[in-house]
């Protein structure tokens, strides 16, 4: 990857399948600990085109930009902004708590994706349903989340109960790193459910994974009240608009982690630091998309239902977003 100077430089023209992408400012470090710029980011999006594609096709998205690197300000951006590409695909999205709609995007193509690098988009958070029905998710996600005091170690262990447990049920994971210290596993289910049922097969799963590994995992909810050295199984993130960084997301630290798919057997020995926009296009040509499989079967999840109604979980209710929507 190029190194920057402190030009921000003159614009590039990228060629992304049949579209011709003008990214601006192309030179602008975005990633401080390497020098890594806003080209770099892109030609790491492209190196993983069929992976990021297939991790956010037809999903609303939400995405997390940087316009001076991810050393500056964060913005979360729901709304497409006047002035995008006529071929850009969206969905609207109604949000109860502003009592407004916002037009998010919906990935179809890598063109949509690198149009969001020059939008100076980091990190990809898609929703868990797909735009032709966003209130019908398609997507189990299993988040393990480390308190501060929480060794790496511990994830493994966790991971490999999870993984124990969804052998049991018949059910196919796919993992892969948070980009951060954690882990995520994600499941396919047939579209039938809301999220609130979603989120009670979710809570009865960490129900399960806590009795089989107490010492370990914690499902309380307020943060204040868990041991500062568990796991917690956040089953929130399967709320409705609460979204995580997609497969072969790049998170906005110094270091530019990605969230990488990873196999069951590599839980043991890897390091999440050293997935990297330096590591990962390697990588890829090496293996493909680990999570290429993923659409192919989707699970049903009476079975969790069943656990949840045992344990006298009830629906609850989703919690409403909290962003600015005038972004």
């Amino acid at each position: 990857m190029a190194k920057a100077s402190n030009d921000a430089g003159e614009p590039v023209e990228l060629r992304v399948g049949d579209r011709v992408i003008r990214l601006s400012s192309p030179d602008r470090v975005y990633f401080s600990e390497r020098g890594e710029t806003k080209r770099d980011l892109a030609e790491y999006y492209l190196a993983v085109g069929d992976g990021i594609v297939r991790a956010l096709r037809d999903r609303p998205c939400m995405l997390h930009r940087f316009p001076k690197g991810v050393d500056g300000k964060k913005v979360h951006q729901k709304r497409i902004p006047a002035g995008a590409p006529d071929w850009l695909e969206t969905v609207e999205l109604w949000f109860p708590r502003f009592g407004r709609t916002a037009d998010e995007l919906c990935v179809t193509e890598l063109g949509s994706v690198i149009w969001a690098v020059q939008m100076s988009t980091v990190e990809f958070h898609p929703w868990n349903s797909r735009r032709d029905d966003p209130e019908a998710p398609d997507e189990w996600r299993i988040d393990l989340d480390p308190m501060p005091e929480c060794p790496f170690s511990r994830i493994q262990r966790v991971a490999h109960v999870v993984e124990e447990m969804l052998d049991e049920l018949g059910m196919r994971g796919f993992p892969k790193t948070s980009g951060g210290r954690g882990l995520h596993i994600y499941v396919r289910i047939e579209p039938e459910w809301g999220f609130a049922q979603v989120r009670r097969a979710a809570f009865a799963f960490a129900r399960e994974i806590e009795r089989r590994a107490p010492e370990d995992v914690t499902t309380t909810w307020w943060r204040k009240d868990r041991d500062p050295a568990a796991v917690f199984v956040d089953y929130n993130q399967n709320t409705r608009d609460h979204t995580m960084a997609s497969a072969y997301s790049v998170r906005g630290n110094p270091r530019g982690t990605v969230s990488a798919p990873i196999a069951w057997d590599e839980i043991d020995h890897i390091t999440p630091d050293d997935f990297t926009i330096a590591t990962m296009p390697a990588r890829f040509a090496e293996l493909g998309d680990l999570h290429a499989e993923i659409d192919d079967v989707a699970h049903r999840l009476d079975p969790l239902l069943e656990w949840a109604d045992r344990d006298d979980i009830g629906a609850g209710t989703d919690q409403p977003d909290v962003i600015d929507m005038d972004r």
